[in-house]
């Protein structure tokens, strides 16, 4: 997750928050939910991982891999028949990694009852064809929301860079 800048590599265009913006929708069944009719945390993970990393791969234009998690916090249960929406758009980027936020709503399609049901934000790395690291176009923040949360992103990426050290000083690497 080291994420200094290279000044070899040539200077890329930078991309706005909105072209990365991604949606996806999904109805629950059955079978993504256990015996109470509460869909999987595991699956609604799924899903956030797809949607994180989609929008991702619009701002590199490259395949990407998941690195990192920082939280999900199940607010609500989402329901058998909800239609889960999740909206993605990469909130920071370093030299080749991105961070995505997620949101995910729970809309019960009968009533159009909506529900924040929970966010995320997740780390991925930008890969080249033979699979290493590759840099990523600098964000266009759009908006002083966008600007806030690109500024708050350099905070979170230092703690995870932080983080990591201090895990791997612990594990006696």
């Amino acid at each position: 997750m080291n994420d200094s800048v290279n000044t070899n590599q040539p200077s890329l265009q930078g991309k706005t928050v909105s072209a990365s913006r991604t949606t996806i929708s999904q109805m629950m069944h059955p079978e993504h939910a256990n015996n109470l009719g509460n869909v999987h945390g595991g699956w609604i993970m799924k899903l956030v991982d797809e949607a994180g990393a989609l929008s991702c791969m619009r701002h590199a234009q490259s395949r990407v891999v998941t690195v990192a998690v920082d939280r999900m916090i199940f607010r609500q249960p989402i329901r058998i028949t909800d239609v889960v929406t999740l909206t993605a758009e990469v909130s920071y980027v370093g030299r080749t990694s991105m961070e995505a936020e997620v949101h995910v709503i729970a809309e019960n399609p009968i009533t159009g009852e909506c529900t924040y049901t929970n966010d995320a934000y997740v780390v991925y790395v930008a890969l080249d064809e033979d699979g290493k690291p590759r840099p990523v176009p600098p964000l266009i923040p759009e908006t002083d929301a966008q600007r806030r949360r690109l500024e708050a992103g350099k905070a979170r990426q230092k703690y995870r860079v932080e983080q990591s050290r201090l895990s791997e000083q612990n594990m006696g690497k």
